[in-house]
């Protein structure tokens, strides 16, 4: 059985809204968490909500293998988790040197900085995401798709995908990757994506936005559901099935981008016309994973429904939205 009392863990991307929730769920489990942060956001849950109180803090860019190298000596970590990522479509359109920067590089640059560091890091998971498979006239995506990313934060995800790969399969480095669909759940303060300015713009008794036309459609998983599965591989990454190998995370349930902001009215108990922009640019139409893997080698399944998940977000967002 696995324990994670006093297991030493490094989380980069701690304060983002996965790595928030999942630094906040290893130390209820008795994890001893470092946390390699390189801005310190106020606003983030990390920081607000007082988790970072509790979690060493390694001050450090991932793009500089010797702050990876220092973070996992210094803590003689034994399990990372690698969330930290630049995360925004738009922001890697506008740069795509720092998306890249951030995402390939720094995700060579720690596994780099674990290889050669014999006998830490003997668990590695490594959050991805379904723009890693681009495009594809088939559907559902399943593990043994090629990856075909495109456009620079598709492709910076399909870049570290593969590099993950490349270094378990030739260094023998204990790494599985996690492909979620796109996540939500409070403390996203990104509010250029659907969910957190949806709610934002109703609880203002605004008008939603889409930037797209509405129909592209989506998984989307509550991030309750996301924690779970990055916990559940790294509890199993002891098993020959698991280790250097991509598993894909998701509802098994597709929704339009239409029909999430409709579905978030219905939280709200609001209903208004969302302004339709279809401005946005090089948006995949239609994305969603088959999850079949990670329930017979891994037994996951998301837990929550898309209204559960929802009520427990909007609450989030009306208490934040109140007090700020």
């Amino acid at each position: 059985m696995f324990a994670w009392r006093d297991r030493s863990v490094l989380v980069t991307g701690a304060t983002g809204i996965v790595g928030a929730w999942l630094c906040e769920t290893l130390l209820s489990l008795g994890a001893s968490v470092a946390a390699l942060v390189l801005d310190d956001d106020p606003r983030s849950r990390f920081f607000s909500d007082g988790i970072s109180e509790r979690c060493a803090i390694v001050n450090g860019n991932l793009a500089d293998v010797a702050a990876c190298s220092r973070a996992l000596n210094l803590h003689e970590v034994d399990v990372v988790f690698h969330l930290g990522a630049q995360t925004i479509v738009g922001a890697a359109l506008r740069d795509p040197l720092e998306c890249l920067e951030t995402n390939v590089r720094g995700t060579y640059n720690l596994l780099e900085a674990a290889r050669r560091l014999p006998g830490l890091a003997t668990r590695i998971v490594v959050a991805s995401s379904d723009k890693a498979y681009g495009e594809s006239p088939v559907l559902p995506y399943t593990e043994e798709m090629p990856l075909r990313g495109r456009h620079p934060y598709d492709v910076s995800k399909s870049c570290a995908d593969l590099i993950s790969i490349a270094y378990s399969a030739t260094y023998g480095l204990p790494i599985a990757v996690a492909r979620c669909g796109n996540i939500y759940g409070g403390g996203d303060l990104n509010w250029s994506r659907i969910v957190p300015g949806t709610i934002r713009s109703l609880a203002r008794n605004g008008r939603p936005i889409l930037r797209s036309d509405g129909s592209p459609t989506r998984d989307y998983l509550f991030v309750c559901d996301v924690v779970s599965a990055y916990i559940a591989l790294a509890e199993q990454l002891d098993r020959s099935e698991v280790v250097g190998q991509a598993f894909n995370f998701g509802p098994q349930s597709e929704i339009s981008a239409i029909d999430m902001v409709r579905a978030i009215q219905r939280a709200m108990n609001v209903d208004t016309d969302p302004q339709i922009l279809g401005t946005a640019k090089f948006e995949i139409n239609r994305q969603t994973l088959d999850s079949t893997k990670a329930r017979e080698l891994l037994g996951w399944t998301a837990a929550y429904t898309l209204e559960r998940g929802l009520r427990e977000t909007v609450d989030w967002y009306v208490r934040y939205l109140n007090a700020n």
